[in-house]
């Protein structure tokens, strides 16, 4: 059982925005402040990609393959996970958390993990590994203590 501490922050995150939220009152009844908002434009595939595939030779007469087609949509969002690391990073050094919960969806946390240096690393309190992103903070406070004392 984890609980949310005075002054732990919490990472709320997709693949296309995240939010830094602190907790300000005791662990029994969280209540979070939003401290920072990060997000990045990232349209959809379709609209990202302005050719079809390629088409490759396969030496024989005659014989070509089409080339599978980068998913433009879906590298942006392992680009974003990098740039979260960064950016928890920067934060930690400056000391901003102490403590921090990452909440993400099972993609995105895995996408994070290889990322995150050392020094944020050893602040990671407790993994959520659902996406609430598109929750309100209220209903945020009341899934994550939820999630980390049942």
């Amino acid at each position: 059982m984890t609980e949310i501490a005075n002054g732990t922050w919490v990472l709320v995150a997709d693949g296309e925005k995240a939010l830094f939220l602190e907790n300000v009152t005791d662990g029994q009844d969280p209540f979070l402040q939003v401290r920072r908002l990060e997000a990045q434009d990232n349209p959809l595939d379709r609209d990202q990609t302005s050719d079809r595939a390629g088409r490759r030779d396969d030496g024989g007469v005659r014989q070509r393959s089409a080339m599978e087609e980068a998913d433009w949509h879906m590298l942006a969002k392992e680009r974003f996970a990098d740039d979260l690391a960064d950016i928890l990073y920067r934060m930690a050094h400056r000391g901003a958390y102490e403590r921090i919960v990452l909440v993400a969806s099972p993609r995105t946390l895995g996408a994070l993990r290889p990322h995150l240096h050392k020094e944020v690393q050893a602040r990671v309190v407790a993994e959520i590994d659902k996406d609430m992103t598109n929750h309100p903070v209220e209903q945020i406070e009341k899934l994550v203590k939820a999630a980390l004392t049942g």
